[in-house]
């Protein structure tokens, strides 16, 4: 098993964490990754952690906490990296320093479509709750 080095994100690493997230499948049309990774760093930019494995960008996880839920986004492992553990060491640290903050509990939304992400949430302890998510898009990117 390869080892993985986390830290929180620098500016520097803009280019290789949007080119994992396309790989991985992230990024959606009316998503700016780009955006969002400029929108993370003006709040709480210390839970915004990247994974590097023999130099390379191995992972991703950006999480976020608002005084009642935490909330995890944009989990990726590169998928030469995938079945190591570093999906949940990502989370392992993010859930470390949501719980640092207070925070009593943690949220994620996946798509129905990823069967595979869903399946690696409920590997480590992560179960659907009884409620409808909705949203609203108020800046369009």
């Amino acid at each position: 098993m390869q080892r993985l080095e986390i830290r929180a994100y620098r500016e520097s690493d803009e280019d290789n964490v949007v080119a994992l997230w396309r790989q991985c499948g992230l990024v959606v049309p009316w998503n700016d990754p780009v955006k969002d990774i400029r929108r993370k760093l003006r709040i709480q930019r210390h839970l915004f952690l990247v994974g590097f494995s023999n130099g390379r960008l191995a992972a991703t996880i950006m999480a976020g906490y608002e005084g009642h839920r935490g909330w995890i986004n944009y989990l990726a492992v590169a998928p030469d990296y995938r079945r190591q553990g570093f999906g949940r060491l990502m989370m392992d640290e993010a859930e470390t320093r949501l719980r640092e903050t207070g925070c009593p509990k943690i949220n994620l939304q996946v798509r129905r479509s990823n069967v595979e992400a869903a399946r690696f949430y409920r590997s480590i302890g992560y179960a659907e709750d009884d409620v409808l998510s909705l949203g609203k898009r108020v800046i369009e990117d």
